[in-house]
């Protein structure tokens, strides 16, 4: 039975208001013609079961994708809960029902039930690869076999608190040089559709006395103007066939190589790709995963195509049975002192505690990078904006003065 709200007109002529459960619509509009009234208005009510599903749907679809962040914070709680004494199930139940995101919420109560099945706490985050990776998987598997699970769980939390704010940083230190960079677009755009377009009438028939610059600059201008649909559909094209080849594996190598050999840049990317991949390889060994399980995860979360080029060959090598060195001192993306204290873990047995050390160095060198390169793209940046103005406004000026002086 659904409820209809109604508004009718009675026998004395007296508006009515009311409620009506009925199967349908039309059976209620039926039920109040056979009372003698006149129906004026017949809707249905949402009651609150629909209401309060339709509200949580909203919910879900504003809060977006679950984030890193929220892996992060999803791990520190039960890495707490599990030193205390909770058991898995109790603490997924707690942390899933105290979440705000409505979609991680899911995710976590569906690990619990899949706890509940009797699968494995590894097993049931295979399903949800785009959260929780390879690294996280294996060190949580690597974890159950051994019964450090607490201690795993902090170690996963540190080393994704890591990553999240390497990224940060990296994000950072791009947006101050995009912003000016649209803004110097911006800028030049509006001098030219708005302002150079203003001085043709001045400049007419005085073609021969213009500086070159002010002659191009006016023919752009026009250009512009006149053919913007082709300038609009120009930049969209550019836009997305640029997006499109770097999407692809021969473009995504070639941005690759232009990192490592923009000398602004080269240093930064660098020190990322190498801070990621020997933490992340620390991380693994030190949690017992398996070194060919650790240099195959290593690779695919590199970052960079060129570094997991690099750690598959040294799969291969691995696998045939030789050292990690081996294939490492024939590439020049590991500088030659960092291959040798890999190398001196490995004889030594203590692969993992150099590995850590290499990577918090290289860490810092990052810290150091990304100051360098945000130090250095600022003034380029304000250089090259206000070297763009100054070209237009001095492209208008100058001839006005040429002209003021022959009129005297």
């Amino acid at each position: 039975m659904n409820a209809y709200r109604y508004q009718v007109r009675n026998s004395s002529g007296q508006v009515v208001v009311g409620v009506l459960q009925s199967e349908s619509a039309a059976t209620a509009a039926t039920v109040l013609k056979q009372q003698g009234s006149h129906v004026l208005a017949l809707t249905p009510m949402v009651n609150a079961a629909d209401s309060d599903a339709l509200i949580e749907r909203l919910k879900s679809l504003n809060a977006g994708r679950p984030t890193m962040k929220h892996v992060l914070d999803f791990t520190t709680q039960l890495a707490v809960m599990v030193r205390a004494g909770i058991g898995l199930r109790s603490a997924l139940e707690a942390i899933g029902e105290q979440s705000e995101h409505a979609g991680f919420k899911k995710i976590i109560l569906g690990l619990k039930s899949d706890v509940e099945s009797g699968k494995q706490f590894s097993e049931a985050l295979t399903r949800h690869p785009k959260l929780f990776g390879p690294l996280y998987v294996n060190m949580v598997r690597a974890s159950e076999m051994s019964g450090s699970f607490g201690k795993m769980l902090d170690r996963i939390a540190g080393y994704t608190a890591q990553q999240i704010e390497t990224k940060r940083m990296v994000v950072g230190a791009m947006i101050y040089p995009g912003v000016i960079a649209t803004m110097a677009v911006g800028v030049t755009v509006f001098l030219l559709t708005f302002v150079l377009p203003k001085f043709g009438k001045v400049f007419e028939g005085k073609e021969s006395v213009l500086p070159w610059s002010t002659t191009f600059l006016m023919n752009l201008s026009d250009f512009m103007v006149n053919q913007w649909p082709w300038v609009v559909g120009g930049l969209v094209a550019s836009i997305v066939g640029s997006v499109m080849f770097l999407r692809t594996d021969f473009g995504g190598a070639w941005m690759d190589r232009f990192k490592l050999a923009c000398p602004i840049l080269k240093r930064m990317f660098r020190s990322l790709y190498i801070s990621r991949s020997l933490q992340t390889m620390g991380e693994l060994i030190n949690a017992g995963v398996p070194m060919l399980d650790t240099i195959a995860i290593t690779g695919d979360i590199a970052g960079s195509r060129l570094y997991k080029k690099m750690w598959r060959d040294v799969y291969a090598s691995v696998k045939e049975g030789k050292k990690i060195t081996y294939t490492l001192s024939q590439n020049t993306l590991l500088p030659h002192a960092v291959v040798q204290m890999i190398g001196a873990g490995e004889e030594s047995g203590k692969l993992g505690e150099v590995l850590d050390e290499v990577s918090v160095f290289y860490a810092k060198q990052l810290k150091d990078a990304i100051k360098a390169v945000t130090g250095m793209l600022e003034p380029i940046m304000i250089i090259v904006m206000g070297g763009i103005v100054g070209f237009i406004a001095m492209s208008i000026i100058l001839p006005i003065f040429k002209m003021s002086q022959i009129v005297r």
